[in-house]
């Protein structure tokens, strides 16, 4: 006799051991009931109910692409704009657990994105490395002593994070707590190269002068800084996966300065050393890498062997995907000049971005971060848009 299933679906929680911490995850608890003739059973079926973000890494089929967005906790909302003007420190927002914690789910509380990164900056482990650094309103960073020679190199730590930023694992727990299962929470580090451009040029640059002297004329002294920056910064991606990051993703931006062979030679193996690293470790942590105006790198982004590469908007996403290959994820990539557009020219830029994506490992993000002065209402506008595709 044929029988007649239906699913009921409750919801429940329960801990997920951790060497270092405990995390609360939801399982959906399914309960099936078939009828057959006047008998009914039931069987209980639970699953780990993963955030989105994870199951589209992964491969897995998804009913949408996962959407959160660079610098989704920042200047462009009208509550964060509140806290600078209480706390005008950029250092004591992004380093007290508190305001970090607060800062991060201001975006998640509003707009409920599939990513609720955490507040912080890549510079963030310099102190704990004995280079001081500053963030200036309307200046960016400013690195107090430049490093140039062997001797200043030679007087840089290897960073310990439990030491030198314990808040950043206690507001990852946190967010963990707050956030759930609902989203993925994630964490992020600054790739070798990058971070080097930032204590060897004094902070930002437009021309890369100084690093691009000493990568020619001292190679051997760069390659010892980019070393430390490797296994301190590896060190620092396990830190935060030890304390709830479910996905890092890793910001070389200014690693396109380079051509492809210096690319190969100053950035591609010690981005490949933390990948090994982190996944002798943490095979299951989705890494995700992001530089921008990679259109001339893609291929080379692949071989660190990261989980997802990030890709600019100057990149057609279908050609992204071929030139990437199916097995790599591909995040991003929509100009974030468009959400200064009509909600109708965002609607349409989305909608062309997901059906070049494809529905298969894709995360829905910018191109780059949000700009400053953009609508409050556009993203909120893009989430929506971004949270009703079907694929």
């Amino acid at each position: 006799m044929a029988s007649m299933c239906s699913s009921v679906s409750n919801s429940s929680s329960f801990l997920v051991s951790n060497p270092i911490s405990p995390f609360r995850s939801k399982s959906k608890l399914s309960t099936i009931r078939c009828a057959v003739g006047e008998v009914i059973s039931e069987a209980k079926v639970s699953a780990l109910a993963e955030p989105l973000l994870l199951r589209a890494v992964k491969g897995e089929k998804v009913e949408r692409p996962p959407v959160w967005l660079m610098r989704q906790a920042g200047r462009y909302m009208k509550s964060y704009q509140l806290i600078c003007e209480k706390y005008p420190s950029f250092r004591e927002r992004s380093e007290n657990v508190d305001l970090v914690v607060e800062i991060s789910l201001q975006p998640w509380k509003v707009f409920k994105p599939d990513g609720v990164i955490l507040f912080s900056d890549i510079l963030t482990p310099l102190p704990g490395m004995n280079i001081p650094f500053d963030i200036v309103k309307g200046k960016g960073p400013i690195i107090y002593d430049p490093l140039r020679t062997a001797e200043d190199v030679s007087k840089v730590r290897e960073f310990v994070p439990e030491e030198f930023v314990p808040y950043v694992g206690q507001a990852l727990t946190t967010l963990r707590a707050e956030v759930k299962n609902e989203a993925a929470v994630l964490g992020f580090v600054g790739a070798p190269f990058t971070l080097a451009s930032y204590v060897v040029e004094g902070g930002s640059s437009k021309h890369f002068s100084k690093i691009k002297r000493m990568a020619f004329s001292q190679p051997q002294v760069l390659h010892a800084l980019l070393q430390k920056f490797a296994t301190s910064m590896a060190r620092y991606v396990k830190y935060q996966a030890d304390n709830g990051a479910q996905a890092v993703q890793i910001f070389d931006s200014w690693a396109t300065e380079l051509s492809p062979a210096d690319f190969e030679e100053f950035s591609l193996p010690y981005l490949k050393q933390i990948v090994d690293s982190v996944k002798l470790t943490h095979p299951n942590l989705p890494l995700i890498l992001y530089a921008s105006g990679s259109g001339g790198l893609l291929e080379r982004l692949s071989l660190t062997g990261v989980d997802v590469v990030s890709l600019d908007w100057t990149v057609d996403m279908a050609e992204g995907r071929r030139r990437l290959g199916a097995d790599v994820a591909v995040q991003g990539n929509v100009d974030p000049g468009v959400l200064f557009g009509s909600k109708e020219f965002i609607t349409k830029r989305i909608d062309e971005t997901v059906k070049k994506a494809g529905n298969y490992k894709h995360i829905l993000n910018l191109g780059h971060g949000i700009v400053v002065g953009t609508p409050e209402e556009n993203v909120a506008h893009f989430f929506e848009v971004a949270k009703g595709i079907r694929y």
